[in-house]
């Protein structure tokens, strides 16, 4: 009997800015100036209201995103209301990532740490794989097209760094990590779409388990990266859900993932 085909699943996410949930436009980060910043959503509830809705649904591989500083607290609460379920990232260097997995993570992400001036560190990639062990290690290849290629950003994605995604950096860096997020920082938080040819390019390249995040607006999206993945990327909503005041059913969403 042939093993069943593996499908793409909703992956949950908590964005924190300023110790808020929030849902931002994702090419509006700045530490230089936040006049710029857009912001879809800011939240009513704790992110431990998130944390606990997704325990609640069995939503396992959701991620916890501490945007810019002042975060520590807000992530500490979610990651203590459903221990070693949640990923945690931003900020997290060789110097803490033993320290977040203390506090109940289940996996730590890193990016500019393994980018110091924008340029790739396999030594920094290494030292922090061994600390933590490949298997709790997630590294974030998130990305802007320049053209028709995409390549890593790091620090809020606002500096584009000189990796480029493509299926030979990807294959070096799985050798330390057993999974990649990847945001699409041009449609992050626009609700207008999904980066379809990026996730295609996914689809073909990855080796291990892959969230996609950027641009999703209706649940048709989760069959539609399923479809251009062959199953092998899994799908990240953020600013379209109901719950982070957009349109889309976060429990009708939960059961199209459960099909």
């Amino acid at each position: 009997m042939a093993p069943e085909q593996r499908r793409s699943r909703f992956r949950p996410c908590i964005d924190l800015h300023e110790g808020q949930v929030k849902q931002i436009v994702g090419g509006t980060l700045s530490d230089r100036n936040d006049s710029e910043l857009k912001t879809n959503f800011v939240a009513t509830q704790p992110p431990e209201y998130f944390a606990g809705k997704y325990r609640d649904n069995s939503l396992e591989g959701g991620h916890v995103i501490k945007l810019g500083p002042r975060n520590d607290e807000a992530a500490r609460r979610a990651l203590v209301e459903w221990r070693d379920h949640l990923q945690i990232g931003g900020g997290i260097t060789a110097d803490n990532a033993k320290e977040w997995l203390d506090a109940g993570a289940s996996k730590i992400i890193v990016t500019s740490y393994l980018f110091p001036g924008g340029n790739f560190d396999l030594e920094r990639l290494r030292t922090i794989s061994s600390l933590v062990g490949k298997d709790k290690l997630v590294v974030d290849v998130s990305c802007r097209r320049r053209g028709d290629k995409w390549f890593v950003a790091m620090n809020k994605w606002q500096d584009i760094t000189t990796m480029e995604v493509n299926k030979e950096n990807l294959d070096m860096l799985a050798q330390y990590c057993n999974e990649f997020l990847i945001h699409a920082a041009d449609v992050e938080g626009l609700c207008q779409g999904i980066d379809e040819e990026l996730v295609k390019k996914l689809g073909e390249w990855v080796t291990i388990s892959t969230t996609y995040a950027g641009g999703a607006k209706s649940i048709s999206d989760l069959e539609t990266v399923n479809r251009l993945s062959g199953g092998q990327v899994d799908l990240t909503y953020g600013s379209s859900l109901d719950i982070f005041g957009g349109v889309v059913s976060f429990d009708e969403l939960v059961k199209a993932s459960n099909q």
